[in-house]
């Protein structure tokens, strides 16, 4: 078997223009080879490339993805009891849902093991989130995972060098090779992550709009087919569901500011929207954990879940068992912010037309809150509060943000950015649902 003759084949000739499915022993030769160092990059870079134009059947991608999990080791939980349900968003402003959803799961008799990232660009990172609480670890080993998942019905973990190594090494090639967009790539990335980490069940969010990495709903849609139908032919229950972008989720963006809100979730006093977001989310998990039969019926154990404290209970006992400090986390909530402030206020009496998720995002990157490369270190009380939203009437002189910065120098270019974001208009536009479609493969 020749890498060459694999690359010819996916890529098309004259007689099969769009390329021929790969076989399992030909996708292991190539990505083991890969993981290996026996193939080199300049070989798997138009085997990507091939991908991207003719792209993958499910099943095709199924194998990928199956291959790269099994590229490296994976998260044993066996002797754990289940059911195992997860939840994976493709990344927005202000998107802290996974935060307070894993402890409402949790105290709905799930078990959730949460392997999460870190922000990158514009979008937030559960990872930066979690560490800015004063001594929170996310660098678990497999038997403290277990044990705090045992201990609590969920554990929050980053990816290691040993998990999913073909996964590190295939980011990277799309990353200079112009192929990040791909779809096969996409779901096979994810997949196989969230399959190391033990799910048996899977809901995602795949989010569309200008703050989303899916710009159109069409394309987001084709995300989330390819992770439902790819996820099922790996033998695994998939919700899927499309939600909306375009405005950022909840009342803030930034790392401790979104532990706050996350908290506020989880005392029933949190933003609607997020709030809405959550509840849905834990409902699903309920149905393909098999604990309700409809997602109303699991929306209902997530606000009991919530009313009885339950679920803020096994948050706090999470924080603790992963090396957090409670006694701080509860002193600094509200209080704890960077001294480096600025307001941005209204300069006309009227409705809030609009906030731009993408803009207000790359101010998020100038204040702290994200980075732009891997090796970029995060400010924990940089953020933006957002005082009023698309559709909320404001007054001339109304504060509508709330700016905190790493430094000094961070405020300017990040006003501009949030100035740029804000659309103001004389009517009252009307409100777009969150949740666009949901998707099943069940």
């Amino acid at each position: 078997m020749r890498a060459v003759d694999i690359i010819v084949k996916k890529r098309g000739n004259p007689l099969f223009p769009h390329g021929e499915e790969l076989t399992r022993s030909e996708i292991e030769f190539l990505i083991n080879g890969y993981v290996k160092g026996e193939i080199p990059d300049y070989q798997i870079s138009p085997l990507l490339m091939a991908i991207y134009f003719n792209g993958m059947s499910f099943s095709e991608t199924g194998v990928l993805t199956d291959v790269m999990l099994n590229s490296g080791s994976t998260i044993d939980l066996s002797g754990l009891y289940g059911p195992f349900v997860d939840k994976h968003s493709t990344g927005g402003v202000g998107d802290k849902i996974s935060i307070p959803l894993a402890p409402i799961a949790a105290a709905c008799g799930l078990k959730v093991p949460m392997m999460s990232g870190r922000a990158l660009g514009h979008t937030g990172g559960t990872l930066d989130k979690l560490e800015s609480i004063t001594g929170y670890r996310t660098d678990l080993s497999v038997s403290d995972f277990r044990r705090i998942i045992e201990k609590t019905g969920f554990a929050m973990t980053g990816q290691t060098k040993e998990i999913v190594p073909a996964d590190r090494l295939l980011y990277a090639l799309r990353d200079v090779t112009g192929t990040v967009e791909s779809i096969p790539l996409i779901t096979a990335s994810i997949l196989s992550k969230k399959v190391a980490e033990g799910a048996e069940a899977l809901v995602f969010d795949v989010k569309y709009g200008s703050g989303a990495f899916m710009k159109s709903q069409e394309d987001a849609e084709r995300l989330a087919q390819s992770l439902a139908g790819t996820g099922h032919a790996m033998g695994k229950k998939i919700v899927a569901l499309i939600t909306d972008m375009n405005e950022p989720l909840g009342n803030t963006v930034g790392n401790f500011l979104e532990i706050e809100e996350s908290m506020d979730v989880l005392a029933g006093k949190g933003p609607s929207d997020v709030t809405e977001l959550t509840y849905t989310f834990a409902g699903w998990m309920a149905v393909l954990g098999g604990i309700t039969e409809t997602v109303d019926e699991g929306k209902i154990l997530a606000e009991k879940a919530v009313a009885s404290g339950r679920a803020m209970e096994l948050f706090m006992e999470n924080v603790q068992l992963q090396g957090g400090d409670t006694e701080k986390l509860l002193a600094d909530k509200n209080t704890r912010r960077s001294s480096y402030h600025h307001v941005l206020t209204s300069s006309q009496d009227g409705f809030i037309a609009g906030i731009d998720a993408y803009k207000l995002g790359l101010a998020g990157v100038h204040l702290g809150v994200g980075r732009n490369r891997t090796d970029e270190s995060v400010d924990p009380d940089a953020g933006i509060i957002i005082h009023f939203h698309k559709g909320d009437s404001i007054k001339k002189g109304d504060i509508i943000f709330d700016i905190f910065g790493k430094n000094e120098e961070s405020l300017e270019p990040a006003a501009v950015l949030i100035e740029q974001a804000l659309t103001c208009s004389d009517r009252q536009p009307e409100k777009t649902p969150l949740i666009i479609k949901e998707i099943t493969a069940l």
